[in-house]
């Protein structure tokens, strides 16, 4: 009999997913389902269909005379980016989304009242900075968690401020790599992945 190539159970559905934000260096966690570390900030509620990652690979083609298809095809670099829309606004999703920036508590003629006004001021050109993420699948028993150590908001925000609907904060992460560290990566209990023996 056939080895079996069909399995509904390696279908996955992504029933629930949280997005995690840190600073650079901050410890990844260790497998799939550990509780996240210290220092990692999940950024709440976003849109339930907005979550994408995406991993594109450009190539260079080398073309001969004697053949009409490419006699040699070589990559030459890689990207990766993540996008979610954020629906809930506070200091520290509107940082990331700006890619950086400072969040003073400034005075206001309520002094006394107990009022309290703050002041979001976004990075300068060329002061962007970059943070660390983890995006989280979970279908069932299955967790599937993306790591990527180094990423930065790489697109501008457009937010839509209308009275029908909520208004979303867009994040947008390019993958950054350097050294000779994974530029990304999962983690996942998922039993399909285990190595074929």
């Amino acid at each position: 009999m056939a080895a079996e190539i069909t399995n509904s159970r390696e279908i996955v559905v992504p029933a629930r997913t949280h997005v995690w934000l840190a600073k650079v260096g901050t410890p990844a966690p260790a497998d799939a389902t550990v509780e996240m570390p210290a220092g990692w900030k999940s950024v709440g509620l976003t849109t339930e269909d907005s979550l994408k990652f995406k991993e594109e690979p450009d190539f260079e083609t080398v073309k001969s005379a004697q053949t009409d298809f490419p006699s040699r095809t070589f990559q030459t670099s890689e990207a990766a980016t993540l996008e979610v829309d954020l629906q809930q606004w506070n200091g520290s999703n509107f940082i990331a989304v700006f890619g950086g920036g400072s969040i003073t508590e400034i005075s206001t003629g309520a002094e006394g009242k107990g009022a309290k006004h703050y002041k979001f001021t976004p990075p300068p050109v060329g002061g962007r900075s970059e943070i660390a993420a983890v995006i989280e699948v979970i279908d069932g028993g299955k967790c599937y968690r993306y790591c990527f150590p180094r990423v930065m908001q790489m697109e501008g925000v457009e937010n839509e401020l209308q009275k029908s609907k909520e208004s979303v904060l867009p994040l947008r992460l390019a993958v950054q790599g350097g050294d000779n560290a994974d530029a990304w990566y999962m983690l996942t209990n998922d039993p399909a992945f285990a190595p074929a023996t």
